[in-house]
């Protein structure tokens, strides 16, 4: 099995742990009881809906049961909240109770203080008809309105429909109203040309990825920008994606609790909204009120926007105040029906603090936190440069130093413990490093975490078994040698599959596929390396052979001390500079992202 085919399997492991962002998926909406609104940040729809509310009795007396059906003639529904409540105050409180007819598909919540006061969905698959009962309190209103909001998509719903009145006793009926049209929201204006970076650190601050790039000429360019009068921010946003793209101000490094502006796409436009964030999960939506001047841009995969924003909201507080220091995130991702799933990468982060209002400067960011730089980097020289070199001078390299020592051992040996050594004391720092940023284990890397955990306590055991290895004529030296042979190569080989893993992580996320193609070409130069020499042993030791056949010596290769030694280090030398090719190459990646 190659390389690559190894990697595509490892990747289905951590496949099992992600769960995409489903937003109100499980119909917990008790926060919109009142509104009857969801918190999707899109406006109700103005066209009339294709979904009805019925009931099965027009008149009622305390104690009945009417049972209540919501459905749609041909068009499914995901989502959807039911309650009755007095018609003289369609505003207020909802009344009455509940009973589940399919415990499946629905489900009872508390609104306000009466238990079971309204219906809402169970999961978000696909509906055509609902059916609930709903019970007469023991001191109803003359008139009872039952109003339903539907949601067909994230960003296709129909807030509050009212649906059919029943009357108490012999009252005269009242015909049923139709669902009312909601007022389509002015759109925001296009922008007929995409933004510059031409002021940026001059009249207007920017952070940018690449450093560097301008949206103007660059469809590959990230880019925040943000410019300062007296009341307010001016904010523009770029960058190449089909879903969103998005900024949060964050008082640490970390997602949660932030103030996250996005403008995602829907079909052929782009809603800008306001929202946040409180751990790492969906960001609640809010209303567009806090922003003016909005206006949007869709070209070639770009999404482009630009919104205003006065520098304190007092009446909203999750608004930051604009006139403090924030940490900048930029971020992107999938949008489908103007639902925003989590970011595909890490998102950029600003280096530093910023004063939102301060003045004009070119912000520095990274999408990698260089505690996890510093991990990668040391486990690539580990794995990559000290192991390998040291593995190829025990293993093929002996005969080149027969009898010279350093500090009164062999040559050889002394390279190979001090490149091992090395390796054990830089895989143990690295090791630790992602603990101490996390905070403790991470239960969204995979199985990466889980293959490094068995090449650390892989390499300490190599360690141990060399500190207490038997004298070379003694018959457990044999068993030893095995044993140290075995754990090496498994270590090797989980190391590289860990490898390939950890560069594809978000909190990494080495540029693709140059960083799988880079890392296969290393393993496929260390393999014919190693083939090369191998095939060199066997050259000698026939050639040995045929001048003293009786006595050949496979292990230490003595008739053949002499023979080529000249190719092995030439053949040393080569791999020594191609090997660090390779680590320079990602060490330079690593200092870039």
């Amino acid at each position: 099995m190659d390389l690559s085919m190894l990697k595509l399997l490892l990747l289905l492991v951590p496949a099992i742990f992600l769960d995409p962002v489903n937003g109100y998926g499980n119909g917990k909406v008790t926060e919109s009881c009142r509104s009857m609104k969801p918190g999707h940040g899109h406006p109700s729809q103005s066209l009339p809906s294709p979904y009805t509310v019925t009931v099965d009795k027009s008149k009622f007396s305390t104690g009945d049961q009417i049972k209540v059906t919501l459905s749609g003639s041909s068009t499914t529904f995901k989502g959807f909240l039911i309650q009755a409540r007095d018609m003289a105050d369609p505003s207020g409180d909802a009344i009455g109770s509940f009973t589940l007819v399919d415990h499946y598909v629905s489900q009872l919540l508390n609104c306000g203080e009466i238990k079971g006061s309204a219906v809402s969905h169970t999961s978000k698959s696909g509906k055509l008809k609902v059916e609930v009962v709903w019970n007469v309190p023991s001191n109803p209103p003359p008139a009872v309105q039952f109003f339903a909001t539907v949601l067909q998509h994230y960003d296709t719903y129909w807030v509050k429909m009212p649906g059919p009145i029943i009357l108490m006793g012999n009252s005269t009926p009242i015909p049923t109203l139709t669902t009312s049209a909601v007022q389509p929201t002015t759109e925001s204006p296009v922008l007929r040309k995409p933004f510059s970076s031409k002021d940026c650190g001059s009249t207007k601050s920017c952070l940018r990825d690449p450093i560097g790039c301008d949206p103007e000429t660059d469809p590959k360019c990230y880019f925040l920008s943000f410019t300062s009068d007296e009341h307010s921010v001016l904010f523009e946003l770029s960058g190449p994606t089909e879903g969103y793209v998005s900024f949060a101000l964050s008082h640490d490094k970390w997602m949660g609790n932030d103030d996250v502006y996005l403008c995602a796409r829907t079909d052929e436009y782009v809603n800008i909204n306001p929202g946040y964030v409180t751990g790492r999960t969906h960001p609640t939506l809010d209303s567009q009120d806090t922003l003016t001047n909005m206006a949007w841009r869709l070209s070639d995969g770009v999404i482009q926007c630009m919104f205003r924003r006065k520098i304190r909201v007092p009446a909203d507080q999750d608004r930051f105040n604009l006139d403090r220091s924030y940490y900048i995130f930029l971020a992107d991702g999938k949008a489908e029906h103007g639902m925003v799933h989590k970011h595909h990468h890490q998102p950029l982060i600003s280096s530093e603090k910023k004063y939102i209002t301060s003045s004009p400067e070119n912000l520095n960011g990274s999408r990698s936190p260089f505690i996890i730089k510093v991990h990668g980097a040391l486990m690539l020289v580990a794995w990559m440069t000290a192991v390998s070199i040291g593995v190829i001078v025990t293993r093929f390299l002996k005969p080149l130093w027969p009898v010279s020592t350093l500090f009164g051992q062999k040559i050889w040996f002394q390279v190979h413990r001090i490149l091992m050594s090395s390796t054990v004391l830089l895989t143990c720092v690295a090791f630790i490093l992602p603990f101490v940023y996390r905070g403790g284990w991470s239960k969204h890397a995979g199985a990466h975490p889980f293959l490094g955990c068995t090449v650390m306590a892989l390499a300490v055991l190599q360690l141990v078994m060399a500190i207490f290895r038997p004298h070379p004529n003694t018959p457990r030296r044999l068993i030893f040698n095995w044993m140290h042979w075995g754990t090496g190569t498994i270590s090797r080989i989980i190391a590289v599959a860990a490898m390939f893993l950890g560069m594809d992580l978000p909190a990494l996320n080495l540029p693709d596929p140059w960083d799988t193609l880079l890392l296969s070409g290393f393993v496929t130069w260390h393999v014919l390396t190693e083939l090369l020499l191998e095939l060199h042993n066997l050259f000698i030791i026939r050639k040995a052979k045929n001048v003293k056949d009786d006595e050949v010596e496979i292990i230490d290769l003595a008739l053949g001390e002499t023979e080529g030694h000249m190719i092995k280090k030439i053949v040393l030398t080569v791999y020594i500079c191609g090997n660090l090719a390779f680590l320079t190459a990602f060490l330079n990646a690593i200092n870039c992202i």
